[in-house]
This record gives structure tokens, C-alpha cells and sequence, in this order.
């Protein structure tokens, strides 16, 4: 992102609210819904608590929420709690997690089986006892 044009909400700077754009950068305080159609980076100094939706997240601060994101990035300094959905997930050493991961195909996999492979319905009594 760096040189490149986006959404940049500085250290200094706090917040609140929806925030949807291309290229996303906080490094401030968020709270609420970001939906970045491109990459998203949560600086160091970053504190946010919200619901994401991305690209490409990059996570270097503090996060509290829930995200969905193609590829997800935790930095050696990144402080998360939440939900955390990403197909491809890089976690540094000196990263902290907590919460739920899903990570890779796994939930299209269910879904794609639970609908093709029927439940086979139980024997009635007696049948094949003997």
C-alpha cells in the first residue's frame, strides 16, 4: 500500500462507524464494520473491535471481533481475540490468538458433503437378524 492510494486512519485518530473502501489502513482506534475490497492493515499502534470483511488482512495491533478474509496475516506484535475465517492464515511467532479458526476450504467441504451423502435411514426391527 505503501505510495498507492487508499483509506488511511491515522494513530492519532479515532473511529466509530462503517468504513468500506479499497485499500484500507488503521492505525488508530476503530470500532465498528470494515469491509476493505482489497487489503486491509491494522498498524501496531492500532486498536479496533469489529466485524471485517477482506481481501487481504494484515494485523499487527490489537484486535477484538470477527473476520473473513481470502488471506489472513498475524505480525509477531498482533493481539487478537474473535472469530477468525480465512482461507490461507500466517501466524508469526509472538503472535497471541484467542478465539474460534477456520481455516482453508473446511467449510465448504461440510457444506458441499452434508448435502450429497444422505443419512441412511435405520432398519426396521427384525430385519436382518439371525
Amino acid at each position: 500500500m505503501d505510495g498507492e492510494k487508499g483509506t488511511v486512519i491515522d494513530s492519532d485518530a479515532r473511529f466509530e462507524g462503517t468504513l468500506t473502501g479499497k485499500d484500507v489502513r488503521v492505525l488508530g482506534r476503530f470500532k465498528g464494520d470494515i469491509d476493505a475490497k482489497g487489503r486491509l492493515v491494522l498498524g501496531e499502534s492500532s486498536q479496533v473491535e469489529a466485524k471485517i470483511l477482506a481481501e487481504t488482512a494484515e494485523i499487527a495491533g490489537e484486535f477484538k471481533g470477527d473476520i473473513v478474509a481470502d488471506k489472513l496475516i498475524l505480525m509477531e506484535k498482533a493481539r487478537v481475540s474473535g472469530t477468525f475465517d480465512a482461507k490461507v492464515l500466517s501466524v508469526r511467532e509472538g503472535a497471541r490468538m484467542d478465539g474460534t479458526v477456520n481455516a482453508g476450504d473446511k467449510k465448504t467441504a461440510l457444506a458441499t458433503s452434508s448435502t450429497t451423502t444422505p443419512i441412511p435411514s435405520p432398519k426396521p426391527a427384525g430385519v436382518g437378524a439371525g
